[in-house]
């Protein structure tokens, strides 16, 4: 199918559905000696793994990676590096209602109006359990982008309507909700539970930042590393908007105040410093140096349990209702898929710019 890659030289490949026998890809541009294994990868699969709290889908994986190629004695060899996650609970006949209709909000009239089929068993690749590829994927770039001092936190910054009020990202990784606010969580979680005994679903907002990102990473003037980071955010499914830096309110601004003003370096033979980062990290499509801030608007789940008001595939009205397991709310779950979105991104533009380098050298 095409469409199931994505980078150029730090690349992904992608197969499997929600119900089938299990979803894996191949990764390629790996450098090899970059420490790898399956107990590095499955970490960050264990953090978007379904069924860990009363809010997520009922649905019980274990999603255990299995390495396939390209990883020996713990370290990549420099081959394509084949990984495969098993499905082991898929429950088919809770979609058995779906077969002849639509879903509202889901992906089922516009996959059968592209190809004339669709895998009404839970939405085939574009169900949401695809995303599982991307952070496998954003584990090995991130073992290769750590040795360069990259590194890359995501974490919730406003659940069901419900803002953060502290912003501590450290604190988000082992926290409910991957929350950088203790003090919310409590509400939060009530705020679900409401919206759990409604039958109904919620949205939320993502904020991702990427910290120790030399300068000069993007490709002008198609290639821009803000556009490819906004290409690859809004490649996941529930995904709405992406805004880089300020964002929208730079609309609402003077340019006296969006500028980034710059002071001479802190210290001799140092870089010259910005006195802000309303830019994201991000000028002209190309990196800074700054911390590169991302945030992303995340639609509520589709998959509600009240009746809705569709058609069937021969287009007569109907009325249905999304039996099944599903999460309450896309988040948590997403924001290791969207961080490890922008690892992949990254690693892509940093072997571009490594390649540079030497060319000049």
């Amino acid at each position: 199918m095409p469409g199931s890659s994505f980078g150029l030289m730090f690349r992904l490949t992608t197969f499997g559905e929600s119900h089938g026998p299990g979803l894996g890809g191949v990764i390629e541009g790996c450098l090899p000696g970059t420490p790898l294994s399956e107990e590095i990868i499955q970490a960050d699969l264990d953090r978007r793994k379904p069924g860990q709290d009363a809010f997520s889908t009922a649905r019980k994986e274990k999603d255990r990676v299995k390495l396939l190629s390209g990883v020996l004695d713990g370290r990549a060899t420099g081959a394509p590096i084949g990984f495969y996650v098993a499905n082991q609970e898929q429950r088919s006949s809770d979609y058995n209602n779906l077969k002849e209709s639509f879903r509202p909000g889901h992906a089922d009239y516009s996959y059968q109006m592209k190809y004339g089929i669709r895998d009404w068993r839970g939405g085939g690749r574009a169900s949401a359990r695809e995303t599982l590829c991307r952070v496998a994927a954003g584990s090995v770039a991130q073992a290769m982008l750590r040795a360069q001092g990259i590194s890359v936190l995501a974490y919730t910054l406003s659940y069901g309507g419900i803002p953060a009020r502290i912003l501590n990202p450290e604190n988000a990784v082992g926290s409910p909700f991957f929350s950088p606010d203790p003090d919310i969580i409590d509400r939060w979680a009530a705020r679900a539970e409401e919206v759990k005994r409604q039958g109904d679903s919620i949205g939320g907002m993502v904020q991702i930042e990427a910290r120790g990102v030399p300068p000069g990473l993007g490709e002008p003037v198609f290639d821009k590393l803000d556009a490819r980071l906004a290409y690859a955010l809004m490649s996941v499914g529930a995904v709405k908007s992406v805004e880089i830096g300020l964002g929208s309110e730079a609309a609402l601004r003077l340019g006296s105040q969006n500028n980034d003003q710059m002071g001479p370096p802190a210290a001799p033979g140092g870089r010259p410093r910005f006195l802000s980062n309303n830019c994201g990290g991000i000028l002209g499509g190309i990196s800074t140096g700054q911390p590169i801030i991302a945030r992303v608007a995340v639609k509520p789940i589709p998959s509600i349990a009240k009746s809705q008001q569709t058609v069937d595939i021969a287009g007569n009205s109907t009325e249905l209702m999304v039996h099944g397991r599903h999460d309450v709310c896309a988040l948590p779950r997403i924001v290791p898929v969207l961080r490890a979105m922008v690892l992949i991104t990254l690693a892509d533009f940093w072997l571009m710019q490594r390649s540079i380098d030497a060319t000049s050298c």
